[in-house]
């Protein structure tokens, strides 16, 4: 019974990358690869198929989160794991916890009636209701959590031992979070942050929402954009009839994003590897 719940688990990964395969390479056939992983234009109901401004609204969307996600995520773990007491914590902890709990599109309408007036009140009077700012902030907010969590986790695991011996040669908590205990959990701190990134990165019904439905080439984060995520839930409603090529574009952009992810997952796995503190 355990055999099969692993395998089931293996099995469903093996059917969604031969689906994605299957499915892409159809694509491929009819769609040089070299047009759609360096056009600059992405309108499928005009023939253009170059997925670079998807894949910039995606980096721009996950690298705008990761500078508010990353920072805050492992300020909370320092000071749950370092500085709060066992009351405080219980009060802060489950909190940051309800923020993962709560649904992608409600984060994107909280960006769309909240945080875009904000922005245009106080800082950008010409900033648009869809707007990258906007989806980089609340996605940033929704993946606090990972950071803090995984992040707090790794600090905790840190030996009692050695923060008592740092403190044993005089060395002042500032010191011994910095130079002992950060250092001792870099690697689960690392992972945290590479996992959140690819859950920046896969984000879908909030970006949909908030930052809007324009494929441009475009780093400036004002302006509306469209992820690879967000393309496929437009494509998907339906409105591209089965087996046109627009209708392929789905599996064919959904195949870069499994890569993209894959690739930080990968990564993640090397760095947890590399940087891995044995404690006997």
């Amino acid at each position: 019974m355990l055999f099969a719940c692993a395998a089931a688990t293996v099995l469903t990964t093996v059917g969604i990358v031969a689906i994605l395969l299957a499915e892409g390479l159809g694509f491929f056939r009819e769609i040089s690869p070299i047009e759609f992983f360096t056009g600059t234009k992405w309108r499928p109901p005009s023939g253009l198929y170059g997925v670079l401004p998807l894949v910039s609204g995606t980096l721009l969307i996950a690298v705008g989160a990761s500078i508010v996600a990353l920072p805050l995520g492992t300020l909370s773990a320092i000071f749950l794991s370092e500085y709060a007491s066992p009351r405080v914590r219980g009060v802060i902890k489950p909190i940051l916890e309800v923020l993962a709990g709560v649904p992608t599109i409600v984060y994107g309408y909280f960006a769309l009636t909240w945080v875009t007036p904000l922005l245009q009140e106080t800082l950008f009077a010409d900033i648009g209701i869809f707007n990258a700012l906007s989806a980089m902030i609340v996605v940033g907010i929704m993946t606090v959590p990972m950071v803090s969590s995984i992040s707090d986790d790794s600090l905790r695991a840190v030996p009692s031992q050695l923060r008592e011996a740092a403190y044993g040669v005089g060395a002042t908590r500032f010191e011994v979070i910095t130079k002992v205990a950060f250092p001792a959990a870099l690697s689960g701190i690392v992972a945290s942050y590479i996992l959140a990134i690819s859950r920046a990165i896969g984000e879908t019904m909030a970006v949909a929402v908030a930052a809007g439905a324009t494929p441009q080439l475009t780093m400036n984060p004002l302006e509306s954009v469209q992820t690879m995520t967000s393309y496929i839930v437009q494509v998907a409603q339906g409105e591209a009839p089965h087996g046109t090529i627009e209708f392929k574009t789905i599996f064919a952009v959904a195949l870069t994003l499994f890569a993209m992810t894959l690739l930080m997952n990968l990564l993640s796995a090397r760095v947890v590897a590399r940087f891995r503190e044995r404690y006997e």
